[in-house]
């Protein structure tokens, strides 16, 4: 089992938006995936509430109960694992931090939202597990997304190349419970889902789909 944490010191950022939709591609890619939501917002299992499909499943939870969590779902069988933390929650997100194969940080380009970056960089430093900045809601064509990438990496960040923009369609697919790649299969929030899904996939050593893990394992 694989384990991606999405996690940001700060609210607002779209981490619920990057984990729902990152557990989604890991169930369109055939993968048996979890959504563990430790928010006490509860955002991503409010859309798990609203979700007509059974998979993935979402389960909502206590920061404390994650060790069973992550236990439970490797029992179960789960290929894939997604957590989703709360803002301004550093034992929660220490917790996920500590799970995981891979952090990632989704970050607005916005001069607070990067300024906030160092404090979930040093979680990730504690936990001695790799951190990525995603660039999330951010503006078409503009200028600003390079320029923000460029700040973070010679602020020594790792920055994800693919970049979610600010589409409607992750605002509609939600509310139904779907996901962009299920509400709009061609769109380029869609196409940025998958570009996301398929990067982070290498990052955990996983193929971007079921078929693709049977050829590595040289099953028909």
């Amino acid at each position: 089992m694989r384990t991606i944490a999405i996690i940001s010191q700060k609210g607002g950022v779209g981490k619920s938006t990057v984990a729902v939709h990152l557990a989604v591609a890991g169930t369109l890619a055939g993968y048996r995936t979890a959504l563990v939501d430790l928010d006490p917002q509860a955002t991503a299992r409010k859309w798990g509430d609203k979700r007509e499909a059974s998979e993935p499943e979402v389960i909502g939870d206590h920061a404390e109960r994650l060790p069973q969590l992550v236990e439970a779902a490797r029992a179960n069988g789960a290929d894939l694992l997604v957590i989703d933390t709360a803002p301004n929650a550093d034992r929660a997100s220490l917790a996920a931090a500590r799970a995981a194969d891979l952090i990632l940080i989704p970050c607005r380009p916005a001069a607070f939202d990067l300024e906030a970056i160092e404090a979930t960089r040093d979680l990730a430093t504690i936990a001695k597990k790799p951190a990525w900045v995603v660039l999330s809601s951010a503006p078409i064509r503009s200028a600003i997304v390079e320029e923000a990438r460029r700040g973070l990496e010679a602020d020594g960040s790792h920055v994800a190349p693919q970049v979610i923009h600010q589409r409607v369609a992750y605002s509609y697919a939600v509310i139904d419970g779907r996901s962009a790649s299920e509400y709009e299969p061609d769109g380029k929030a869609a196409e940025e889902v998958a570009a996301l899904f398929t990067w982070a996939c290498e990052q955990v050593g996983l193929p971007a789909s079921v078929q693709g893990n049977k050829r590595a394992r040289g099953q028909k």
